[in-house]
């Protein structure tokens, strides 16, 4: 047991403990009073303690961006090279100069335009169409209760479990087979390559549109059937604006997974005049005696252009899509 002292004033003894906190009280109000503070002396700097703090994050983020954008710096100087080769371009920005952007852009035996068009076009409609048709899938999905809804969520999931490579002769044979019947949908359209675009990415899509949705509460919808609105205007009025952030995610993923498909489109879309930029910029390079790295690698820099904007215009909607959706 602590021994008592006795404080004087009083004919009771205090315990130590009981005398330092009556002597922390005292500080403290007369702190409050007004009554300049103890400042506690600063440790001085310690490197090693502070690298195995939080320098080492520093580190590991400076060498991540330095990894990330060495591939941008180094397509952007190929582009700048007037020689049009490769190894030209290790020197980074040895010679700057626009040629391969004009000789891209004016050349008539590369119609850079149109694959620009027609890119913009297939990856603009199955974006639209992929988000609009995903998220009809995941209100179905998420709010009604039918036979098979269990099966067709797992379904989804497994069938994506599969990359497209693996289907690329059935896609093809089975293209040409409708294009015997109804020419419009068939090889070398444009219909025909967003209808495969479309089969491709919905599962993913709407899985992933499926967990936001359910993060919306059903008391809402609730609400608006008392009122007396059916599910489509439920659907069209509220659901859409709440679920904006993923629509916005899923549209992004989507046109550029679209400007980036070199596989497909290079097996349904055979005239020229049809292909898409990934298609067409493939031919500059494959020519084994001369390839035209500089205006290959100035044609990827305008390509970049329309996803980079993109992304810009959605940023905002982007963390809040992909992070709302991923817990319950």
């Amino acid at each position: 047991m602590a021994a008592q002292q006795p404080v004087s004033g009083t004919p009771i003894g205090l315990v130590a403990g009981e005398i330092d906190e009556f002597a922390d009280a005292s500080t403290r109000a007369s702190t409050a009073l007004g009554a300049p503070r103890r400042i506690q002396p600063r440790r001085p700097f310690n490197f090693g303690r502070w690298f195995a703090a939080t320098g080492w994050r520093h580190v590991v983020g400076v060498v991540m961006v330095a990894f990330s954008l060495f591939p941008i710096i180094f397509v952007i100087s190929s582009s700048l090279n007037p020689r049009g080769t490769l190894t030209g371009s290790n020197a980074l920005f040895s010679k700057i100069g626009l040629d391969s952007y004009v000789r891209i852009l004016s050349d008539p035996q590369v119609p850079f335009t149109t694959w620009f068009g027609n890119t913009l076009l297939i990856s603009g409609i199955t974006a639209v169409a992929t988000v609009f048709l995903g998220a009809l899938a995941a209100y179905s999905f998420s709010r009604m209760r039918f036979t098979g809804r269990r099966f067709g969520l797992i379904s989804i999931v497994v069938v994506q479990m599969f990359p497209q490579l693996l289907a690329v002769v059935a896609i093809f044979l089975l293209m040409s087979a409708i294009g015997d019947w109804f020419p419009a949908i068939g090889l070398n359209t444009h219909v025909g390559l967003i209808m495969v675009y479309l089969g491709g990415a919905l599962g993913v899509n709407t899985y992933l549109m499926y967990g936001f949705f359910n993060t919306v509460p059903a008391s809402i919808d609730e609400a608006a059937k008392i009122d007396g609105a059916g599910h489509a205007r439920i659907f069209f009025t509220i659901i859409l604006r709440l679920v904006a952030p993923i629509l916005a995610v899923v549209a992004l993923l989507s046109f550029i997974a679209s400007v980036n498909e070199f596989v497909v489109a290079s097996v349904l879309l055979i005239d020229t005049e049809q292909q898409t930029l990934a298609v067409g910029l493939t031919k500059l390079v494959s020519n084994p005696r001369y390839a035209d790295w500089s205006a290959f690698s100035a044609g990827a820099v305008i390509a970049a252009l329309p996803v980079v904007a993109l992304f810009l215009f959605l940023q905002k909607y982007i963390v809040g899509g992909l992070t709302a959706g991923a817990v319950k």
